[in-house]
């Protein structure tokens, strides 16, 4: 019997598919830098409470889920400090629900991002359980048991714009010690409460709380450029945290990525996933985020989104999905239910794991959808393709989009005319790679 949940297409016969012209940004690029080089420039300067401890005491490295650049090497540099300091380290999931909210979860998460015993040199510590730390302005405070029992505490995230809210602090070291480490008991109250009085407030406020109670040592702060590379690396002592965060964010706004476009009638994406984006798919990239909470965006202005597969590295979870109009019968199959649940739940966005359309074949879903957007020609219909919504240095976009563009050397754009191109089973030739 045919699955009820696989639709389409509507009408396809009708739809003229549009020509296709290759498209690359170039960004002003933040130079790259050598990440462990930098750590060792910073070191001396942010470390100074290492020398408080007690010889041999317990240090928690706090490493969350997101997709890094250069993660697991500064990871591994932090933990042969430690150890030369005459401490011992370990480390610590502090992702808040993500891994499905299990410590064996949260530990597989780890290792996908190459952060395992074997190539960092200390053992993973994983668990849900939590301590409750008292409260801050009718905040509750929870922290992760094993970091709490810890002699110390580091923390190491990348700093950038979030993907639900704006303030001057938004994702990064202070998110972390919050919500990170306050696993899914902290995540579900912080986001609750969030609901009410904003994240750009809850955030903060929890992480000076939580700065005051537990022994941080010092934040390995990250900042990418355009193309995901390092391109600023702080070790910063506790009581510089805020201030640091705050410039960083800064520098990380310039430069965060985006699409050459305002205004799309079809979004096209080959993959998406919490190793890409919180959301799976970054609202600041596609303009929206299915959250009720989420912070407006003016552009761009995106009518439709198909999504074509999850990456290997969420484990399954989709979150995102609330925000696609369309999903193929294969990302369906690699749909974790839980985990995705989980996250949306946990973050206080059950319209985040709606699922949307699912369509057998990638034809079937793009010539359904464009059925559904304003009258077109293939002239001048205006569809973009994309590998995802993190890598924006090359896309594809119709002749419609092209008068949209921006000129030289900003954008610059192949004039060969190419055609979607689709395999025996209707499914999209990706020039992007599987």
């Amino acid at each position: 019997m045919t699955d009820p949940s696989v639709v389409g297409p509507f009408a396809g016969a009708g739809v003229e598919l549009p020509t296709m012209y290759e498209v690359r940004q170039r960004f002003d690029l933040l130079p790259a830098v050598d990440a462990l080089a930098e750590l060792d420039a910073s070191w001396a300067g942010g470390s100074g409470r290492l020398a408080e401890l007690d010889p041999g005491a317990s240090v928690a490295v706090a490493v969350g889920s997101r997709g890094i650049a250069d993660i697991a090497p500064v990871v591994r540099e932090v933990v042969t400090r430690l150890k030369a300091a005459g401490q011992a380290p370990f480390i610590v999931p502090a992702m808040g629900s993500h891994g499905g909210a299990t410590a064996e979860g949260q530990a597989e998460v780890l290792a996908a991002r190459g952060v395992t015993e074997a190539y960092v040199g200390a053992p993973i510590r994983a668990t849900m359980e939590v301590v409750s730390l008292g409260e801050a302005d009718g905040i509750p405070l929870f922290l992760d048991r094993k970091a709490a029992a810890a002699g110390g505490v580091v923390l190491i995230n990348r700093v950038k714009p979030h993907t639900d809210f704006v303030g001057p602090i938004e994702s990064g070291l202070m998110k972390q010690l919050v919500i990170g480490l306050g696993k899914q008991t902290g995540a579900d109250h912080y986001h609750r409460l969030g609901v009410v009085r904003g994240l750009e407030d809850t955030i903060p406020t929890a992480a000076r709380a939580l700065l005051a109670k537990v022994n941080v040592l010092f934040g390995v702060a990250l900042v990418e450029n355009e193309e995901h590379r390092t391109a600023a690396l702080r070790v910063v002592p506790p009581h510089e945290i805020e201030q640091v965060e705050r410039e960083l964010l800064k520098l990380a706004r310039r430069h965060l990525p985006g699409l050459p476009l305002d205004d799309v009638d079809l979004l096209i994406v080959d993959e998406m996933g919490k190793d890409i984006s919180g959301n799976g798919l970054d609202p600041n990239v596609v303009g929206k985020a299915a959250a009720a909470y989420s912070v407006p965006r003016l552009r761009p202005r995106i009518s439709r989104i198909f999504v074509r597969d999850l990456t290997e590295d969420t484990h399954g979870n989709a979150a995102g999905l609330g925000v696609t109009d369309a999903i193929t019968t294969r990302l369906l199959g690699k749909i974790d239910g839980a985990a995705t649940a989980m996250n949306a739940f946990t973050s206080c966005s059950p319209e985040d794991a709606k699922t949307p359309a699912v369509f057998a074949c990638d034809r079937d879903a793009i010539v359904s959808l464009l059925t559904t957007v304003r009258p077109a020609t293939a002239a001048d219909l205006r569809l973009a393709h994309i590998r995802n919504t993190m890598n924006l240095a090359r896309l594809r976009v119709s002749a419609g989009c092209l008068e949209q563009l921006p000129g030289p050397p900003a954008v610059i754009i192949d004039p060969t005319p190419r055609e979607l191109v689709f395999d025996a089973r209707g499914d999209l030739v990706s020039p992007f790679g599987d």
